[in-house]
């Protein structure tokens, strides 16, 4: 009888101790899945805010400051459809006529094939309740020449919030220790950088 009972209660242990190495082994490969599923939809806001402030800058000039202002841009603004035509007078065959047939609204022709896409929500950072992307724009003197810039961030902490708190600040903390920024960005504030620091 005591036996049984042993041998019961050490089914027990080993069934528990079992349980406690694969969840050890198992929190870091779920907070992983959970960080990557977060990163992609990050990266594709991030990659659209890019496209808008590269077409606002190719209408305006700059880039924006405001997401209000670039998404009504984005909403509200077109963009010329230009053809391009050898220029019949030359007959070098080099230079040649640009033409402005026409117009395509600006959200068309950067996000025309995404269906249901929501330019309203391009500043809200995904996974999160209210939280919006930082974004900043200016100008940088680059080897004597005025650069306009412009950079679009969210850190970890605003977007793996509700994920194990340990892993977020060990990864936090690797990034801070090589002088990276804890989370995602794209485009810079002191470099003529359009890059995103997942490229």
């Amino acid at each position: 009888m005591v036996n049984n009972i042993i041998k019961v209660l050490l089914l027990v242990v080993i069934i528990v101790l079992a349980y406690l190495v694969y969840d050890s082994v198992m929190t870091p490969v779920r907070f992983n899945k959970s960080v990557d599923k977060r990163n992609k939809a990050i990266i594709q806001n991030l990659i659209d805010i890019r496209s808008a402030q590269m077409a606002y800058k190719t209408i305006n000039g700059r880039y924006m400051s405001s997401f209000d202002t670039l998404i009504d841009f984005l909403k509200d603004g077109n963009v010329p459809i230009v053809k391009i035509v050898p220029d019949p007078e030359d007959t070098t065959f080099t230079k040649t006529i640009r033409d402005t047939i026409g117009y395509i609204p600006v959200i068309d022709s950067l996000f025309g094939d995404r269906a249901g896409f929501n330019v309203a929500k391009l500043k809200h950072v995904p996974f999160t309740e209210n939280e919006l992307f930082s974004l900043d724009a200016g100008i940088v003197e680059k080897g004597g020449v005025d650069v306009n810039v412009f950079m679009a961030t969210v850190p970890y902490k605003v977007y793996l919030n509700g994920l194990d708190e340990q892993m977020v600040i060990n990864l936090i903390a690797s990034k801070e220790q090589i002088e990276k920024f804890p989370g995602l960005k794209v485009g810079s504030m002191t470099e003529a950088s359009t890059d995103g620091n997942w490229e």
